[in-house]
């Protein structure tokens, strides 16, 4: 009985194509999940864009009226909503980053 064991290799090919397949749909659903992450960031910068390009200036206009011999007046005001570069309000392209990349200056006596 432990000879007919040890020979019996019945289910040898249906394990190592198993591990096979399950191999290669962990690898693709690695690829297919990072995919979707980039996709999405970008979504989401694309978003981020659109709002901060919303126009949000907003002005009013002041009156004068006279009831009886009452003069009254309502001071007119405005705000024009400028983009700030500084803080990354409107970034050009799809870069995640503010930053702007440094080049490393070389070390004396070094690579």
């Amino acid at each position: 009985m432990l000879n007919n064991f040890w020979n019996d290799e019945a289910g040898f090919i249906i394990s190592a194509e198993l591990v096979l397949v399950a191999t290669i749909l962990v690898i693709g659903l690695i690829v297919g999940l990072v995919e979707l992450q980039a996709a999405i960031i970008h979504e989401l910068n694309d978003l981020g864009e659109a709002i901060g390009s919303l126009n949000q200036s907003y002005s009013f206009a002041g009156t004068v009226t006279t009831k009886g011999t009452h003069l009254i007046t309502t001071a007119g005001s405005a705000y024009i909503d400028t983009s700030d570069v500084a803080c990354c309000d409107c970034n050009e392209g799809a870069s995640l980053y503010c930053t702007n990349p440094t080049v490393k200056e070389p070390v004396a006596g070094g690579s």
